[in-house]
């Protein structure tokens, strides 16, 4: 990777990466963002940034040849309960955006990294350790662009020998970007709470285990897949990526460990538990281990500390 185009620069994962990568690269590191959600602060101020629409191919080419793009990161996408709310736009964004940056990538001869998500497997999916190759029906449109992009983006490569490659992440947990409409964001949600001296409220039902992974850790992902040796990759898109799995009874006492006062109360939310009840308790990452030397460095409890400690800071506490 010389000059990196990041497509969704502002979100909740390309907030993060685009700073990380910034750190990493001599070369141009371009925030792409859409009006409405231009980059603010040190993320304005630390590298280039364009107005790149994913459903605008024009634009995406365009920042390619202006900045000599070979990388481009496609973080753009609604997430899962969002997306079931707007499922066309869902699917313009997801797929047809996709579709876009792959083609641009075909002709200007740029590697693509599309992350899917544990939202590409569905009820029918083996649901303990659930393997890199296996059964994949979601039932929302968020599972159904993540499955889609994974063959579309497998496509690309073999009929086009585009550089594509992906990880499928589980719920990330970040201090950063505040939670915008996620499955899995109850585990972000729960910190701030603490964190500010709140009962928490949890939406998800006790017992609900899913994959999580702590931010630190999903974004070295992200930049190891696309440094790894192509030579190495049995697979491509996409692989299992997994660091830990809990229900919300676990975080809660795991937080109360720092904060003996701390409170929760369930009150469920019907959309966002259908959905988590959908979707794997566990994945089993052995391929990314063994294809690229994937290894998580975050568990649950050096996570929470982390978090605490950093929201803690924010919220003056």
């Amino acid at each position: 990777m010389k000059n990196i185009l990041i497509i969704g620069a502002t979100g909740q994962i390309g907030s993060e990466l685009t700073m990380l990568l910034r750190k990493s690269y001599t070369g141009n590191v371009v925030a792409g963002y859409i009006p409405g959600a231009e980059p603010k602060g040190e993320l304005k101020e630390s590298g280039p940034s364009a107005i790149v629409d994913i459903t605008n191919s024009q634009q995406i080419a365009d920042a390619v040849t202006k900045y000599q793009v070979d990388t481009i990161y496609n973080l753009a996408a609604l997430l899962s309960a969002v997306a079931e709310n707007k499922p066309q736009l869902a699917w313009k964004i997801g797929l047809g955006g996709l579709f876009n940056t792959l083609e641009v990538a075909r002709e200007k001869n740029c590697a693509v990294f599309t992350p899917s998500s544990i939202g590409s497997f569905g009820p029918g999916t083996p649901k303990d350790k659930t393997p890199q190759d296996t059964i994949q029906r979601p039932k929302t449109m968020y599972g159904v662009t993540k499955v889609s992009g994974e063959l579309l983006s497998d496509y690309y490569f073999t009929r086009f020998g585009v550089d594509t490659r992906s990880v499928r992440f589980p719920g990330l947990i970040s201090y950063v970007t505040p939670p915008g409409g996620g499955t899995t964001d109850y585990a972000v949600d729960i910190y701030y709470s603490a964190a500010k001296g709140e009962k928490f409220v949890c939406p998800i039902a006790a017992g609900t285990y899913m994959d999580m992974m702590y931010m630190p850790d999903a974004l070295r992902a992200a930049i190891e897949i696309m440094e790894a040796d192509p030579a190495k990759l049995v697979h491509r898109n996409s692989f299992n990526i997994a660091s830990m799995s809990f229900e919300p009874d676990t975080i809660y006492q795991n937080i109360r460990k720092y904060l003996p006062g701390f409170e929760m109360e369930y009150q469920v939310d019907p959309l966002r538990q259908a959905i988590a009840e959908s979707w794997p308790n566990s994945l089993d990452d052995t391929c990314a281990r063994e294809e690229w030397g994937w290894k998580p460095e975050y568990d649950l409890d050096a996570m929470t500390t982390d978090m605490l400690a950093k929201l803690k800071e924010r919220f003056g506490h």
